[in-house]
C-alpha cells in the first residue's frame, strides 16, 4: 500500500529511534568502562590484587549475560522503554553506590551485578527495536546507532581526567547523576515498531519479496536452540568477548605498566573508541553491499591484526595504532551482530535470540578478565592472554566460512 502524501514528507520516526539508540549507546558503555580507568587506583588504594578485583568484571558480564535474555524478552513482549528504564536505575544507582566501596562484596555488587545487569540496555533492546524500525538499510541504521558506543569508548578520557583531578570516587558520582538522568529520559523517546504509531519500517513496501523471503523462516527460540548455526555464532561471540573484556579491563594496566602515564593509556582506548566509530558506520554499510558475512570475517581480520601488533607494541604510537586496528574490528563485529542475526534467523524472536547469544557470549567474558589478571598476577606479564586473543580470533575467521541462512530443511530436522 503506498504511503500517503502528508506521510512522505514527515519525518520518518524510525530516525528518531536511530538518534536515540546512538545516545543510549554512549551514555550506558561510557560508564560501564569507567571500571577499566578506575581499576588501578582502586586496588591500590584498597589493597587489592588484580585477579580478585578483576572479578568485579566478570561478575559483571555474567550478570549482563543473564539479563540479556530477560531484556530480550521483554523488548519482544512489551517494547523497549520499561527495559531502558529499568537499566538507567541501575546504571545510575550503581555507579553512585561504587563511589563507597571499601570491600568486596561491594564491589561485586555494584559493579558486577547493577550495572553489569544495566548493560543489557546497551545491546537488546536498541539493535532488536532499530531492526524492526527498518526493512531497506537495516545494516547502516544498526550501525549509526552502535556508533554511539564507539563515543562511549572515547569516555574514558573524560573519566581519566575526573579521577586524577577528583579521585576515583567522586569520578563515579558525577558520572553515575549522568547516567540515572540521561538514560530514563532519552529512553521516553523509545517505540517499539513503526505500527504503534500507524507507519510502516523503511523500505517495506520497496523490498517486499525480500521481506516476504524473511517471513518464510521465521523460528522461535526453542527452535532455534536445536539449529547447528545458531552455537557456531554463539560459539564466536564468545570468543570475541573472551578479548573485549579482556581489552576493557587491562588494557590501561597495561599500557601503565609500561611506564607510560594513564592519560595516554586512557587515550589507546579512546582511539579504540574513535575507530569504532568509524567503523560501525562503515561496516554497517559495507555488509548491505558485500553481505554481512563477508563483512564479519574482515572485521576479524583486524582483530586478529590487533593482537598481533601487541606482542610487540612498546612505543606510543604502536599502542595507538593497536587501538585503532582493534577498535575497527569491535566495532564493526558490535554493529553486524543484528543484521547477522537476522540473516541467520529472521526476525520473528530476534531479541529473545540476540539476548541468547549474548548470554552464551558472556561466559567468554566472565573468563576474560580473572584470567588475565592470575596470569598476570603469576607471570607478571599479559604477554600469553595477548596470544590467546590473537589465537581465537583466528578460530572464529575458521568458525565464520560454515555459517549460512537457517533453511527450512533444517527446521524439519529438528522437529
Amino acid at each position: 500500500m503506498k504511503l500517503s502524501q502528508d506521510r512522505q514528507h514527515k519525518l520518518f520516526y524510525g530516525y528518531i529511534v536511530v538518534a536515540a539508540g546512538f545516545v543510549l549507546s554512549v551514555l550506558i558503555l561510557g560508564v560501564y568502562l569507567t571500571f577499566g580507568v578506575a581499576f588501578k587506583p582502586l586496588s591500590l588504594e584498597l589493597g587489592w590484587t588484580r585477579a580478585p578485583t578483576a572479578a568485579a568484571q566478570s561478575i559483571a558480564v555474567l550478570a549482563f549475560g543473564l539479563s540479556s535474555i530477560v531484556a530480550g524478552r521483554l523488548t519482544d513482549k512489551y517494547g523497549p522503554r520499561l527495559v531502558l528504564i529499568a537499566c538507567g536505575i541501575f546504571m545510575g544507582v550503581g555507579s553512585l553506590l561504587m563511589s563507597r566501596v571499601t570491600t568486596f562484596w561491594q564491589l561485586y555488587l555494584f559493579h558486577g551485578v547493577m550495572i553489569g545487569s544495566a548493560m543489557s540496555g546497551s545491546e537488546t533492546p536498541i539493535i532488536a527495536t532499530v531492526a524492526r524500525w527498518f526493512v531497506k538499510r537495516r545494516g547502516t541504521m544498526v550501525g549509526i546507532a552502535k556508533a554511539g558506543a564507539g563515543v562511549g569508548m572515547m569516555m574514558p578520557l573524560l573519566a581519566s581526567w575526573l579521577i586524577y583531578s577528583y579521585g576515583w570516587r567522586n569520578a563515579y558520582v558525577f558520572l553515575g547523576i549522568i547516567a540515572l538522568v540521561g538514560i530514563i529520559s532519552i529512553a521516553l523517546l523509545y517505540k517499539r515498531d513503526p505500527s504503534q504509531i500507524g507507519e510502516q519500517p523503511y523500505g517495506a513496501t520497496e523490498v517486499e519479496t525480500t521481506e516476504l523471503s524473511i517471513n518464510a523462516r521465521q523460528f522461535s527460540m526453542t527452535e532455534v536452540m536445536g539449529i547447528r548455526q545458531f552455537w557456531i555464532f554463539s560459539a564466536i561471540w564468545f570468543n570475541f568477548l573472551f578479548c573485549v573484556q579482556i581489552f576493557h579491563v587491562h588494557t590501561i594496566p597495561h599500557v601503565t605498566d609500561l611506564g607510560i602515564s594513564p592519560t595516554i593509556a586512557a587515550g589507546v582506548i579512546s582511539v579504540a573508541g574513535g575507530l569504532s566509530i568509524l567503523s560501525r558506520l562503515g561496516f554497517g554499510a559495507l555488509s548491505d553491499k558485500i553481505g554481512v558475512k563477508s563483512a564479519h570475517i574482515i572485521a576479524l581480520s583486524f582483530l586478529v591484526a590487533s593482537f598481533v601488533l601487541l606482542q610487540f607494541a612498546r612505543e606510543v604510537w604502536m599502542l595507538y595504532f593497536f587501538g585503532a586496528l582493534y577498535g575497527t574490528g569491535h566495532g564493526a563485529i558490535f554493529a553486524m551482530i543484528t543484521p547477522m542475526t537476522a540473516w541467520l534467523f529472521g526476525l520473528r524472536s530476534l531479541g529473545t535470540i540476540l539476548g541468547a547469544i549474548f548470554f552464551i557470549a558472556t561466559f567468554g567474558g566472565l573468563i576474560g578478565p580473572v584470567l588475565a589478571g592470575r596470569i598476570f598476577d603469576v607471570t607478571g606479564s599479559y604477554q600469553p592472554v595477548f596470544i590467546a586473543c590473537m589465537a581465537l580470533n583466528i578460530v572464529s575467521i575458521i568458525l565464520m566460512l560454515f555459517l549460512r541462512p537457517t533453511s527450512n530443511e533444517a527446521l524439519r530436522e529438528i522437529r
